[in-house]
């Protein structure tokens, strides 16, 4: 089958759950037998977004469109700046927030902020849900505190987020960053949405080396 048919939503599928369940089998085939993260989140970012838009009941093209589809993970996962001749040191810039930023990772839909803040105060949703270690559904972005407007069509969001856990007495969990979607309707997200997309954040986590 061809990888660009993962993305075709049956005919059958009609509810969320549904959906989701069909997505992260998808994916889950679209990951088989690759473990970099920055492939397996390159066809995670295209096929939910994609998919998203090939089910019109729920969203597709129109006013209830996703309109992105991304993420942001933390700049360790980054290559770093390399010492040259010709550039003797780091930015200084870059050393200040190289660790206390998020960065633009592989996404689908219009171009976005390239990092967002997360310490020592977290920025807009998705600052908020790497901290909080737990999903952010917002209904209305206009009313949450400190939104960052990427996009000033986006009315509501949904933040998952990634985080490695561990396990063992010693072991810590470690947040890597988010699973970001933006909706330009109210409302656009449910609880529905939220199950479906923690579980496909911790398929992501579990295929992916980190």
């Amino acid at each position: 089958m061809p990888h660009a048919d993962t993305s075709l939503v049956p005919d059958s599928i009609e509810t969320k759950a549904e959906f989701w369940t069909h997505v992260h089998d998808q994916l889950e085939i679209l990951m088989a037998g690759q473990r970099h993260w920055v492939s397996n989140l390159s066809n995670a970012a295209s096929l939910i977004y994609n998919s998203l838009q090939a089910f019109p009941s729920n969203f597709g093209d129109g006013e209830r469109s996703v309109n992105w589809c991304g993420f942001y993970l933390i700049s360790s996962l980054f290559p770093q700046p390399r010492f040259t001749e010709d550039n003797a040191s780091m930015d200084p810039k870059f050393q200040t927030h190289a660790s206390t930023r998020m960065l633009l990772g592989p996404f689908s839909g219009k171009p976005a902020c390239q990092w967002i803040e997360v310490s020592p105060r977290p920025r807009g949703v998705c600052g908020d849900a790497f901290v909080k270690r737990t999903t952010i559904l917002v209904t209305d972005v206009q009313t949450y505190p400190g939104h960052i407007a990427c996009d000033g069509d986006t009315n509501s969001e949904i933040v998952c987020p990634l985080v490695l856990q561990k396990g063992g007495e010693d072991g810590e969990d470690i947040a890597l960053g988010v699973l970001d979607l933006d909706c330009l309707a109210i409302g656009g997200f449910d609880e529905d949405d939220q199950v479906g997309l923690e579980k496909i954040a911790a398929l992501i986590i579990r295929s992916c080396d980190w």
